[in-house]
């Protein structure tokens, strides 16, 4: 019997998928370059650090992160929730050397994260939260672009805080950009926003991709004003360092210090930087899935080996500390970028462009990068999500509000866990409310209440169960059922024991039916178990 032959082997499969999705992340990966390029530079300078080690850490960022990470869109780089952290590091460990050799044990503490399956905390973010995480990136993105839309670039552009560092807030910088504004770059900023509104419209014309558009057009802006009374400064151009050789490039490189490795501040800085960029990564991982047109899920676990990867290569050679940052994740997305390849390309790019056409890109304005980053936040903040989130109920509609607003007025930590605390006070409440089911008869004079305990009773339903329990009038005959119980917690045992053993002083008779006296916590099937440590 001949046996069957496939058409196609699996790696002409392979080769066609890659094919396919090359037209999709080939395009994407350039509107995530020009995204990237100028906040790893504003990162960088915000942090004390040299501006080539913000590049550096954008390059690692795509094309060794992403080549070790299971994420398919999740980019990488120098995170503004770092900053005050790594400019508080340098400034403490005395030079940039030893700084490096912290972010070097923080790969490696990230590293041991992985390993131990410490990525399933991601799993525990409520999704009222996350979106709340990105409705409020989406704000953040929009007050902070339009400063520069309007070509006021004073502030560094990685600066995502609500208080800045040169003592201006988000909406003081706004009124002061209002009367400063200048001519050219408003002009390239609105041209470019009606160029991604009207031009994916038109689905023959968007073979090419609208924000390369809008960059050609900002060149081309750029080079036009020079000769009218609107020229743009130097300040409101895309900055990166100009090299002249392969020798010159070398020489920006910088080593960690490895004879500090006794001293116990680069140890607490390290755990520090591990731990930041670790929840951020993991926040901002859960959050690209949910606006993943193909809603993969992305292991968390690979991704902390991933990032560790990542930060130790940066460390070694002179980057900066790392995380997925949404920003970049975000315009990925919204590019129509499908696979990892788009990050890896977004990378390739910031090399070649640092190493060939440094001068070419320093005539980008900020301005119509900007009008990018207006219409990627516009996306994520759109009125339809508010509306969604209310029509879902108050458990949820309140932690998403509170969240926005934590994170848009402190920053993304501080407001994650703003919300997470709100979110877990529904949560406290629902349990509280939902212990137990209860039927009341008559019998003559007597009452009989039959107490019907829940599936699972964790110890946030003893207050509740505590309070009926106490209220129960004298002369009653009270059952306590456990058959639908598997989990009793011990402290709800202990509550109801003592309440079987107290209850004749008020003449109740306590009965209690399929209640037994230790539970054990069930276990995961193996399913899941696989499921996690993957």
């Amino acid at each position: 019997m001949q046996k069957f032959k496939p058409a196609f082997s699996g790696s002409d499969v392979r080769k066609y998928i890659l094919k396919k999705n090359l037209k999709k992340d080939l395009p994407s990966s350039i509107v995530v370059f020009l995204v990237a390029l100028p906040l790893c530079l504003g990162i960088a300078l915000a942090s004390g650090a040299p501006l080539f080690a913000g590049l550096i850490t954008g390059i690692i960022g795509g094309i060794v992160v992403a080549s070790f990470s299971g994420s398919q869109l999740s980019v990488s780089g120098p995170a503004a929730g770092l900053t005050v952290i790594v400019l508080g590091a340098i400034t403490s460990l005395g030079n940039y050397q030893t700084f490096l050799l912290a972010v070097v044990l923080a790969g490696v503490f990230q590293l041991i994260l992985g390993m131990v399956k410490a990525g399933t905390i991601g799993n525990y973010f409520p999704s009222s939260v996350i979106e709340g995480m990105l409705a409020a990136i989406g704000l953040i993105l929009i007050l902070k672009q339009l400063p520069h839309a309007l070509g006021v670039d004073t502030d560094f552009t990685g600066d995502e805080g609500f208080f800045q560092q040169d003592h201006e807030n988000t909406f003081s910088a706004i009124t002061a950009a209002l009367s400063h504004f200048s001519l050219g770059a408003v002009v390239i900023s609105l041209l470019s926003i009606a160029i991604l509104i009207i031009w994916p419209k038109f689905p023959k014309l968007a073979v090419v991709p609208a924000p390369l558009l809008v960059v050609t057009l900002g060149v081309l802006g750029t080079i036009l004003f020079a000769g009218t009374d609107h020229p743009l400064r130097a300040d409101q151009m895309v900055k990166i360092p100009v090299v002249s050789g392969f020798g010159e490039f070398m020489g920006l490189f910088t080593m960690p210090d490895f004879s500090q490795l006794g001293n116990k501040n680069v140890y607490i800085v390290a755990l520090t930087i591990a731990v930041v960029a670790s929840l951020e990564t993991l926040l901002s991982l859960e959050a690209v899935d949910k606006i993943d047109p193909i809603k993969r899920v992305s292991p968390t676990n690979r991704e902390l080996i991933a990032q560790g990867i990542g930060n130790i290569t940066s460390g070694m050679i002179g980057g900066l500390p790392m995380t997925s940052v949404i920003v970049r994740s975000s315009a990925n997305v919204n590019a129509g970028g499908r696979t990892k390849m788009s990050a890896i390309f977004h990378g390739v790019w910031l090399l070649l462009s640092l190493l060939f056409i440094p001068q070419v890109i320093n005539m980008i304005p900020l301005s119509c990068l900007a009008a990018i980053l207006l219409v990627t936040g516009y996306k994520l903040t759109r009125i339809a999500l508010f509306k969604h989130m209310y029509h879902k109920g108050w458990d949820q509609f309140v932690p998403f509000v509170v969240t926005v607003l934590a994170v848009l007025f402190t920053d993304l930590l501080k407001g994650v866990a703003v919300g997470m605390l709100v979110s877990i006070f529904y949560l406290l409440r629902t349990n509280m409310r939902n212990p137990f089911f209860y039927r009341i008869t008559n019998e003559g004079d007597k009452k009989n209440i039959r107490i019907k305990l829940a599936e699972e009773v964790s110890f946030l339903n003893k207050a509740a169960i505590q309070v009926v329990l106490t209220n129960i009038p004298k002369e009653t005959n009270v059952i306590i059922d456990g058959s639908n119980s598997r989990y009793i917690d011990p402290d709800v045992l202990e509550t109801i024991f003592n309440y079987k053993h107290n209850a004749y002083t008020k003449g109740i008779i306590v009965s209690l039916e399929n209640i037994k006296n230790h539970y054990v916590v069930p276990k995961l099937t193996n399913k899941v178990v696989e499921e996690i440590n993957k």
